[in-house]
């Protein structure tokens, strides 16, 4: 599956921003779909990810209760929400992609997912 990352930018520290992510080329629905970031000098770490109906969702505790994640299955394409935004939330935003149902769950390495994105830049001002 090929994904396109895509909604990053610019914003105040308690703004919001949606990032999409659309897919093509396999069947979007047989996928965990996930999102990860990566700040400066730091490693790739887990943000939310969502099961392929749709039905459960995970997220990292840093974001719980600011983040949503969301995918809609007729237009291969799965979002970020993200409200009340801070400083350290800035960072290269990637979506990533899995087929087995291991990927989803509480706190899944990046080596979980197969299939990335290229990565969008959130930067939060303060």
């Amino acid at each position: 599956v090929q994904l396109q990352a895509s909604g990053g930018g610019l914003v105040q520290a308690g703004g919001s921003l949606r990032l999409s992510c659309a897919a093509s080329g396999r069947t979007f629905s047989r996928y965990c779909m996930g999102w990860f970031r990566q700040a400066p000098g730091k490693e790739r770490e887990f943000v939310a990810a969502r099961s392929r109906s749709g039905g459960s969702t995970y997220y990292a505790d840093s974001v719980k209760g600011r983040f949503t994640i969301s995918r809609d299955n007729a237009r291969n394409t799965v979002y970020l929400q993200m409200n009340s935004l801070k400083p350290e939330d800035t960072a290269v935003y990637y979506c990533a992609a899995d087929d087995t149902t291991w990927s989803c769950r509480v706190s899944p390495a990046a080596s979980d997912f197969g299939s990335w994105g290229q990565g969008t830049l959130v930067t939060v001002s303060s």
